[in-house]
């Protein structure tokens, strides 16, 4: 499908003139749609006001321009995502006061239909957890959806949710008046100058920027931004930044005017049907999202491609606008104005690429913002602009972070797959255990075969194919449907749960990040990152936290020290990007080199009571006692004939060991740990297994339940801290203030529910003495402690400590009901460590 002409709706353009340039500036923003007029508006207001915008022809003409200009926040489970939605909100209702220029924003209010159970739960939970963070929100009947939105027929619904502040607003006159602010405060806007290449010299182990080539000559800048939208795919892997997102077909349509049709009606959602609907011109706009769609222009967006539309594929969408009609039936009475249909680009993971890529220092990215860029360019906007003007963000963007991107996402192939999946699931249900499909299995564990022939359960983990759990040797795995309460499956998770607390467990954790890190200075660059004391002595590893200079989480690893010159870094999947990036840049000029051992090294784990013995009986050649391999010590042992790094650390809470093991050589030790492990009653186990283990423990996973807008002493880190090494870290002086300051009045506690029917997922606010004090940051099910169980951030005017909280009386909201709950600082399983230090 090639472009069409532009829509007699487009803005009307006149031919521009070859601007002048000037020689430098600070900042150069490149694309000039509403991201990156609000991201040049934020900084003028930070004081940068030497920004340059360079729009490769008219502002708004990528993909801002045909947005259907919803203003909606509810629906995310996301801090993050919320409060840049309300932020955005309030930003669209009081910026024509300051720059002249009307928005377009109407708060109009939002209905949000549930048509079935699974969704009805889903909206349950995420109002619960929104109203926390401000927005208001209203769970109704059919009738009042009728009342608000007649024109919908509701009798076949559930309920709905009604935002009173939520609403529209139009995309173009949102860009012209951002831009308007920051020209007024000193920014410069400059059209029709294309961004060719982002110039680079070399720092270290990695790049900085140093400007960018245009059309028009260079200009040079010390940070850039690729607000490139549906472009900044191409633009970034011209600097190996990874940005993986895809062209889609996106389609509404406009009816002729419709008797009744208010101007101040609400916006309408009804997910179910596919369709979103609001006033248009006296007519009905219906949206769509439907289940499966197209890429567009996968080997590339046309460069000249501007204000484009392209032509509908009536055939394949006949099924899906029929659907959404029948939500609103008086639109088969009238006309229909303009069936549109144009481009708008998709991620992998429907989340946006945001901030730093990490191996350019000043490369900036704020880009595939997945149909949601209108409602969310002001938040963004103002985030970004804080992370380039000072460094640090001041929000949690692990879940936005470019760099959790892969350079395997951007084969075509997958990207056409993906994207035609991912964008059926914006409107899709999202009970827990729906999983995409397309696209996977990048990677393979060198014991993949191992894994199904015990009947694995395969799910996606950052393009590797890992166990979930096991439904036994030489089964097949029925997951069944996914939903909100207890699965068929759950007694095999339990089972394997059980195997770990009470024998013995083997679990593949290959995917984890896995970075090799060499020579004589390579010590002294991991301590200096490390907070702990990370180069001691050869033959330890450590757990420990990456801090920027504000004393904020930015990693969580552990590092092992095999010789003064020779350490291993291991970090989680979703952190590998950021975590080499960091250590990349960290290493400046010093003697040593970086490598990524990810694919070389299987990663087998192997924990439980019964551990010890399963090893010794795997290598008698090794003494495996408590005196020989200490809690932290790690070996070279021999293992079926092959020479394996074993370290005496635990995840899971148990007595155990992680195997270190040439991939080539994978298979030969998971037979022999299998075989070995028999008379022990050993089982594999998977990552849902891992879950409910360390959550019990309540150990950490960054980018969960901890992230970076975190310190270690509100988490609970501060044990890992060598607050008074010798040559200091990164954050050392913040960190050493902020425990002076005394305990925390924001900290991370375990949570336990009374009840064991209830499940606890992610973002359940959390009460005390019947006033919301928090929410689960991650959350599994406690199979030894007999109910959900959690991690929660609470807070109050004073310390958080444990008279505060045994002086409370707790409880957690689960879609609107409450149930009584423990809350603790210390692990509720085995707080002392006992089983792991056996």
């Amino acid at each position: 499908m090639s472009s069409a002409d532009p829509d007699p709706a487009a803005p009307q353009t006149s031919p521009l003139r070859t601007p002048d340039l000037p020689a430098r500036a600070r900042v150069v923003v490149i694309g000039g749609g509403v991201i990156g007029t609000s991201i040049a508006y934020h900084l003028a207001h930070l004081g940068v006001t030497d920004v340059l915008v360079l729009e490769r022809d008219r502002l708004t003409s990528g993909t801002t321009w045909h947005a259907a200009g919803l203003m909606t926040c509810f629906g995310s489970f996301s801090e993050t995502s919320t409060r840049l939605r309300l932020y955005s909100r309030d930003l669209y209702a009081r910026l024509e006061e300051e720059t002249g220029v009307a928005t377009g924003f109407k708060p109009v209010g939002l209905i949000e239909a549930a048509a079935d159970a699974d969704r009805l739960e889903e909206y349950r939970r995420v109002a619960a957890f929104q109203r926390h963070l401000g927005l208001e929100v209203e769970e109704i009947g059919p009738r009042e959806m009728a009342d608000l939105f007649p024109l919908a027929r509701t009798d076949d619904l559930l309920a709905g949710f009604h935002v009173p502040g939520d609403g529209r607003v139009n995309p173009v006159d949102l860009t012209m008046s951002l831009a308007r602010g920051a020209r007024n405060l000193g920014v410069r806007v400059v059209e029709g100058v294309s961004v060719e290449q982002v110039l680079t010299r070399p720092r270290g182990l990695v790049e900085e920027v140093v400007g960018v080539r245009t059309a028009a000559g260079d200009v040079e800048c010390e940070l850039v931004v690729n607000c490139a939208g549906m472009w900044a795919r191409e633009l970034g892997q011209r600097n190996g930044v990874v940005v993986p997102n895809q062209a889609a077909e996106h389609y509404y349509l406009v009816t002729e005017p419709i008797d009744g049709m208010s101007p101040d009606a609400p916006v309408f959602e009804d997910p179910a049907a596919y369709g979103y609907y609001r006033e248009e011109g006296g007519g009905m706009m219906v949206g769509l999202f439907e289940p499966v769609a197209a890429a567009w222009k996968v080997d590339g967006i046309p460069q000249d491609a501007s204000f484009t539309t392209l032509q509908p594929d009536w055939d394949r969408m006949a099924p899906f606008v029929e659907r959404a009609v029948s939500r609103v039936p008086v639109v088969e009475t009238v006309g229909i104005r303009t069936f549109f249909c144009g481009p708008e680009s998709f991620t992998p993971d429907l989340s946006p690429a945001v901030g730093e890529a990490p191996g350019i220092h000043g490369y900036f990215v704020c880009a595939g913002l997945n149909s949601v860029g209108v409602l969310s360019a002001g938040g963004l906007g103002r985030v970004v602009a804080q992370w380039m003007a000072t460094g640090r963000p001041d929000v949690d963007v692990t879940g936005i972070d470019v760099a959790r991107f892969r350079d395997w996402q951007l084969d075509p192939t997958r990207r056409r797959e993906r994207t035609a999946e991912v964008l059926g699931t914006v409107y899709g249900s999202h009970a827990p255990g729906i999983e995409l499909r397309t696209a996977r299995g990048a990677f393979r564990s060198p014991v993949h075969d191992r894994l199904v022939a015990h009947g694995a359960k395969l799910r996606d983990v950052s393009g590797w194919e890992s166990a979930e759990w096991y439904a036994g040797e030489g089964e097949t795995p029925d997951p069944g449907e996914p939903g909100w309460g207890h699965r068929p499956w759950y007694p095999r998770w339990k089972a394997e749960h059980e195997a770990v607390r009470e024998r013995v467990g083997l679990m593949d954790m290959s995917f984890m990040a896995k970075l090799a890190v060499r020579g004589p200075d390579a010590g002294d660059v991991l301590d200096r990152l490390s907070a702990g004391a990370v180069n001691a002595a050869d033959g330890r590893i450590t757990y420990t936290q990456w801090l920027d200079d504000d004393g904020r989480i930015l990693a969580d690893v552990t590092v092992t020290r095999l010789a003064a010159d020779d350490f291993l870094l291991v970090a989680s999947d979703t952190a590998h990007g950021r975590v080499e990036g960091l250590l990349r840049q960290g290493v400046g000029d010093a003697a040593a080199t970086v490598e990524d051992v990810t694919t070389d090294l299987a990663l087998l784990t192997v924990q439980g009571p019964a551990s010890r013995d399963t090893l010794a009986a795997a290598a008698p050649g090794t003494d495996w006692s408590a005196t020989a391999i200490a809690f932290r010590d790690a070996r070279r042992v021999e293992l079926a004939g092959v020479e394996v790094l074993a370290v005496r650390i635990t995840y899971l809470g148990e007595l155990g060991w992680e195997l270190y093991v040439p991939a080539d050589r994978a298979i030969d030790v998971w037979d022999a740990v299998l075989d070995a492990g028999a008379a022990h009653g050993i089982s594999p186990v998977g990552l849902r297994a891992l879950s409910s283990l360390r959550m019990e423990k309540a150990y950490r996973d960054y980018g969960h339940d901890i992230d970076n807008t975190d310190d270690v002493w509100g988490v609970g880190l501060g044990f890992a801290v060598a607050l008074d090494k010798p040559g200091g870290f990164v954050g050392q002086e913040a960190t050493r203030a902020a425990k002076e300051r005394g305990t925390p009045h924001e900290r991370l506690v375990q949570v336990l529910l009374d009840d064991p029917e209830p499940l606890l997922f992610h973002a359940e606010p959390v009460l005390r003495d019947g006033v919301v004090v928090g929410y689960v940051r991650a959350a599994s099910y406690g199979w030894t402690l007999g109910a959900a169980v959690g991690l929660a951030f609470v807070g109050h005017d004073g310390p958080v400590t444990a008279q505060w909280l045994a002086d409370g009386s707790w409880e957690v909201d689960v879609a609107g009901t409450r149930h009584p709950a423990r809350v603790s600082l210390r692990p509720l399983y085995d707080p002392r460590s006992a089983r792991v230090l056996a």
